[in-house]
């Protein structure tokens, strides 16, 4: 079902795994889209399956898989970028297939960045994490930790399930107004992360280019979201849709 395909033979042993998946706000795909532009990220890998929607994205003419894999050298850093929202069906099996390529590739880190809705967005930022030397490390960068709540999605699983095999696991998590998104969010996003793991990118352009970003990531899901539907549409005037 969930196939993670490397175009190239990487070696990733001890390297940080950032993961952003859509979520509240869009704080992962905003700072994860920055940080794989910004460093110049080389696009490696993608991850498929039949319960995806079917879609392309297409950038700069060119036409490759909404759900990528980045890596940076220099950092010692892997991005996953994803382009839609990933269906609930498919959140249990795309964690563990994470998991295995995680281990498998003998990455040291996965730092999850996720949006948590509130009623009063500030510009904190919270934190979870698996062990007890990473959550000193939270403190130590005045990221306030969570002491009990809920987290949702592919985070929550690569959380939960990450100890089992010695995994060290950090979330990030921006107070956002689920209703909106704002690129501020995603600069206080990366402001957290530059004081956990080593990373020299500046947020002044991000800053400065809010309004810019925001539309381009708002028009990339909007794209995807109105493909599914057609897709769906489609299927449903024909017969029985696996989507339905």
């Amino acid at each position: 079902m969930i196939e993670i395909n490397m175009f190239k033979d990487v070696k990733l042993k001890g390297y940080t795994l950032i993961e952003g998946f859509p979520g509240a706000g869009l704080v992962g795909p905003m700072a994860n889209s920055y940080i794989v532009e910004k460093l110049s990220m080389e696009y490696v890998g993608n991850i498929e399956s039949d319960l995806f929607p079917p879609i392309a994205a297409v950038h700069g003419g060119v036409a490759m898989f909404p759900v990528r894999i980045y890596k940076d050298d220099r950092y010692k850093l892997v991005v996953i970028m994803s382009e839609f929202s990933i269906p609930p069906e498919v959140i249990y099996h795309l964690s563990k297939e994470l998991i295995n390529f995680i281990r498998k590739q003998g990455i040291s880190l996965v730092v999850s960045i996720g949006g948590m809705p509130t009623q009063k967005p500030t510009d904190m930022a919270y934190g979870i994490a698996t062990t007890k030397p990473l959550m000193e490390k939270l403190k130590a960068a005045k990221i306030q930790t969570i002491g009990e709540g809920i987290v949702a999605g592919v985070s929550a699983l690569l959380l939960a399930n990450s100890p089992e095999f010695g995994i060290p696991v950090i979330d990030i998590l921006i107070p956002v107004d689920p209703s909106a998104m704002s690129p501020k969010n995603a600069v206080t996003a990366i402001s957290n992360l530059k004081k956990v793991i080593n990373l020299n990118v500046s947020t002044e352009e991000l800053d400065k280019e809010a309004k810019l970003v925001e539309a381009k990531v708002k028009e990339i899901m909007k794209k995807a979201r109105d493909s599914h539907e057609s897709y769906k549409n489609a299927i449903d005037a024909t017969g029985p849709s696996m989507y339905a």
